[in-house]
């Protein structure tokens, strides 16, 4: 995604016209506020990492870009605040996670809906159903060309894009595709950095990759996105669809905070506090589906009742 195009649009939340929050705090605070993960996230992360340091400009906000995966394992090394993710916390990690220690609070963002995009000449792509995208992306696939899937389409191969086991696109994407996460054909080009698949698809007219929403929709000149079947009509993905559930591939956006860095770190607790505040803006602002607004009021009073009480405010 272009982010730095998107911080043009950004500055027309601060205004106040879509409500954004300004917290209030010491502008003089210092210090440093490290997140990392989701690339689907990181546009919401670093948008709201920019605000955040126009406000507070002696605090330093990072925002690593290491896949779902990689941030929850830094974020159970202790090594980061707060973990950016595509998918919830897996078994796994609570458990790592839980035996270094560490509590957390979760924080749900908005929705998304993983979209399957081709090049714009594709014509013949329009759908799919989800037993045929299976059938494209399993372990072995016999996939090789689109005259694969139907015979009706073009006897050309199919080159494939998406993102690393690292992801957690990768992880949602294989668990509700295959029935079982991690589960998919190696011989595709995968990265970790959605640009990439945005880049090989808009070159390629017999390309297909998978990517977050948002990126979809600010590169929708460059791309087509297919509509999806799971038992009846297909559905593309959209607000409406991905908030109702219709879309098959919907799913939650959240963070990961560690609870005793927002209690040590007032530079933490202060930026949870915006994000949350701000994150339905912000979330739109970028191509992805806000919350309810009661669902953000309930979390950050969550968060305030693990970390020790609301934020401590200064004019």
């Amino acid at each position: 995604m272009k982010v730095r195009n998107l911080m043009l649009s950004l500055a027309f939340i601060a205004t106040g016209c879509h409500g954004f929050a300004a917290t209030k705090g010491d502008k003089h605070m210092r210090g440093e506020v490290k997140l990392d993960g989701s690339s689907t996230v990181f546009p919401i992360a670093e948008a709201a990492a920019e605000e955040f340091q126009k406000l507070y400009p002696r605090v330093r906000v990072t925002v690593g870009l290491s896949g779902t995966g990689g941030g929850m394992k830094k974020f159970g090394s202790g090594d980061i605040d707060i973990a950016t993710a595509s998918r919830k916390m897996k078994p796994a990690e609570t458990k790592r996670i839980q035996e270094a220690k560490i509590e957390y609070t979760e924080l749900p963002l908005a929705s998304d809906g993983i979209s399957v995009v081709v090049n714009p000449s594709n014509t013949w792509a329009t759908q799919l159903t989800m037993a045929q995208l299976k059938q494209i992306w399993q372990p072995g696939s016999s996939i090789k060309t689109w005259k694969d899937i139907n015979p009706a389409w073009p006897q050309e191969k199919i080159k494939l894009y998406g993102p690393g086991p690292d992801s957690g696109t990768f992880d949602f994407f294989t668990e509700h595709v295959m029935g079982t996460a991690r589960l998919s054909r190696s011989d595709y080009v995968a990265s970790e950095d959605d640009n990439v698949m945005v880049t090989g698809v808009s070159k390629d007219r017999f390309a297909m990759a998978y990517l977050g929403y948002a990126y979809y929709e600010e590169n929708k000149k460059l791309m087509n996105v297919v509509a999806l079947a799971k038992d009846k009509d297909a559905v593309i993905p959209s607000p409406k669809t991905i908030e109702d559930g219709t879309y098959p591939l919907a799913r939650p956006l959240v963070v990961y905070v560690n609870n005793k860095s927002a209690q040590q770190k007032p530079e933490v607790k202060l930026f949870v506090t915006f994000l949350m505040q701000n994150v339905g803006a912000l979330a739109k602002e970028v191509g992805y589906i806000p919350l309810k607004d009661a669902v953000y009021t309930e979390t950050l009073r969550k968060f305030e009742a693990a970390t020790g009480g609301p934020t401590q405010q200064s004019h």
